[in-house]
């Protein structure tokens, strides 16, 4: 078939190792630097730039300059959904590049996915925020209810500012660790801007985890509740008591 989206051309881009491990490593929403990227993928600085070349042409990834500096960032939202669902996509299928380390776990609790929360955080905020009936919807057509719009304002999530962006308010994501759904779109990432602005939660330095303080992980699993019988809940029962 010769007609059609070309899914063999961005196939080819994300299917090269070092483009894969550097598209991987933008999904932490940091702006990296060629020479970041290339340690990140291990080859040299002239082979990076080579690789993310090509990266640009295909409409993957966007530079900025800064100075004397060109800083890479992943194009938009949905180049960050196509790296985490093929990431969600090869955990299920079995096909993991390294054992488990150290970071694991922290990285499956929470962590940064593009710009918004992910990990078993992210995946309970969506399921408690439908469990609620804070969002309504089908598949990945998900809006806010009277009642959800009213519980975002009170956050003072500015709805309409959202509403203006390019991109859906309320997105799905599938999660790589989880295999399951989180929340992304504009509504997840202010989410997220909230946790941290609020000293929930912060970064960790050089990782996409995020870790929750003992006071902002109280608070977070207050603020999204799930049902007493479903597992997620159940997995968090230590934590609400520490």
């Amino acid at each position: 078939m010769k007609e059609g989206p070309d899914i063999a051309q961005i196939g080819s881009l994300i299917g090269d190792p070092a483009r894969a491990n550097m598209l991987t490593a933008l999904t932490g929403g940091k702006a990296l630097t060629a020479t970041e990227l290339a340690g990140t993928a291990g080859i040299t600085l002239q082979t990076a730039s080579s690789h993310l070349s090509k990266l640009e042409v295909g409409g993957l990834i966007t530079q900025r300059k800064q100075g004397r500096h060109r800083y890479f960032t992943l194009a938009d939202d949905d180049v960050g959904l196509i790296i985490e669902g093929l990431m969600g996509f090869a955990a299920y299928r079995g096909f993991t590049r390294h054992r488990t380390g150290p970071k694991d776990p922290a990285l499956r609790k929470a962590r940064v996915c593009y710009n918004h929360l992910a990990g078993d955080y992210g995946v309970r905020l969506l399921d408690s925020l439908v469990a609620e009936e804070a969002i309504a919807g089908v598949g990945d057509k998900l809006a806010l209810t009277q009642f959800g719009t009213s519980k975002m304002t009170a956050l003072g999530i500015d709805l309409p500012a959202l509403a203006k962006l390019r991109r859906p308010v309320c997105r799905t994501c599938l999660d790589w660790s989880e295999r399951r759904s989180h929340l992304s779109g504009s509504l997840g990432q202010a989410l997220l801007t909230l946790f941290l602005d609020k000293g929930w939660a912060k970064r960790e330095p050089d990782s996409r985890a995020i870790r929750f303080t003992g006071t902002g992980e109280k608070e977070f699993l207050k603020l999204f509740p799930l049902p007493a019988q479903s597992p997620i809940e159940r997995r968090h029962e230590h934590a609400v008591e520490a």
